[in-house]
Parts: structure tokens; sequence; C-alpha cells
């Protein structure tokens, strides 16, 4: 199965949007990369893709339990065994999943960053085969950023200790170029491709036009089918 395959039978698309196969050949390349790319966009698919055509495990480390929930819940419904591993798992969850993780049951297992120092959880690490670590919200490992999480700052720690450095890809929406900097710097991405992609959509029209009574009118419109399109108006 190729990434247009994955693509189309677990996701549901026909085509890649602005910047994800650049950056999924990239990975599958094995180079590192960094994404800067807005809510909605993809992001995930970025890194969900080559974990399912890469050797190995992907970690994914999110600040965010909901989204992890989520993209989980996603996943497992579309076909792709994966887990997460955070704190709103009981003990005996933690354990049947990380014994699961053990066995290869999952291509991709997100984990919360406080778990990176965790002995249990670093035995699991140095004895598994991590393909590739992907750094989700990657702007919450600079000081700069407006989500600052000091357990981001041991990522790096944490990836040296493994015995074999993965790909590192790291993503973010939003990202001042002070903070990309912080990013490239602190995650010691090497040579990474960046890509950053723009809110401007094809099926995403704006338009402002002044009327008599001196107000503005805001017409926003999208088109979801070549045959089906909505709008309103402020």
């Amino acid at each position: 199965m190729d990434k247009y395959q994955i693509l189309k039978q677990y996701f549901g698309y026909d085509h890649f949007r602005e910047g994800q196969e650049r950056l999924i050949d990239a990975i599958l390349e094995g180079r590192d990369v960094f994404g800067v790319m807005p809510t909605g966009s993809g992001k995930s698919l970025c890194f969900q893709i080559p974990a399912l055509l890469m050797e190995g495990l992907t970690l994914v480390i999110s600040p965010l339990i909901s989204l992890m929930k989520d993209q989980v819940a996603s996943l497992n419904q579309a076909g792709i065994h994966a887990a997460y591993l955070n704190s709103s798992l009981s003990v005996s969850q933690y354990h049947k999943a990380l014994s699961l993780a053990r066995e290869g049951r999952y291509p991709i297992i997100y984990v919360a960053p406080e778990r990176l120092e965790t002995e249990e959880f670093l035995e699991f690490a140095l004895h598994a085969s991590i393909s590739m670590v992907a750094v989700d919200e990657a702007h919450c490992v600079s000081q700069w950023g407006q989500d600052f999480r000091p357990s981001y700052l041991k990522i790096v720690e944490f990836i040296k200790k493994l015995p074999k450095r993965p790909v590192i890809s790291a993503f973010t929406a939003t990202a001042t170029q002070e903070v990309r900097e912080d990013i490239v710097d602190i995650l010691m991405l090497r040579d990474p491709l960046l890509v950053t992609t723009g809110y401007d959509r094809p099926n995403l029209y704006l338009a402002s036009r002044r009327r008599r009574i001196n107000t503005r009118r805001l017409k926003i419109s999208w088109r979801l089918t070549p045959d089906s399109a909505a709008s309103f108006t402020v």
C-alpha cells in the first residue's frame, strides 16, 4: 500500500492538501520536518500516513488529552490500531496499553510529554523500535510561545536516550519567526524541511461591500462539492 492508497482507504480523501505531500515524502526519506499549518489543514495526516508506511513505532507527543482521545478514536474507527498514554488512564488501563504496545500492536501511540520522564515508559521506549517522534503543538517548547510547557523541554533528552535517533517531525498552527527558530533549535532538528501554509483556500471566498447606509457587508461562501455551495452575510 502506498501513500495515496492509505489517504483514500483510511482517510477518505482523493488528493493531498497544500504542503502535506512534501512533508510526508521528506519523512519517508528520513528527513526531519517542521510544518506550520493552520488548524483544519490536515497536520495530523502528515505524520499518521508515514507512520503506516515506516517500520516500527511512531510516538506522537501532544499536550492535550482531549486531542489525543479524538485522534485515537478516529484512527481506530478507520481501522488503524492506535493508543494513547496519559493521566486519563487508570493504572490497569495504562499497563494494558503498554503491554499491547510491547507486542507491536500499535503503529501509532500518543503520549503526554510528562510520560517521557517516567521510568516505566522509558524502559518501554528503550526496547521499542521507534521510527519517528512527532511533536504536535510544537510551539509549547518555546518560552516565547503563548502555551509554553516546561515538560516539552524534556523531549530532546528523551530522544538522546534512545538507541537510535528517529526522524523528528514538529507541527504547529501558528508561530512567530522567533518561536520557529526556538523550535528548530530546542528540538535539535537536523536540516528540517520547513513547510508553511496559509489560510487561503480555493473553496473559500471573502468579500466586503459598502452599502448606502455606510455599513459594510461581509459575505462568506464556500463550496463543499462541485454541485453545492453555501453563504451567509453579516
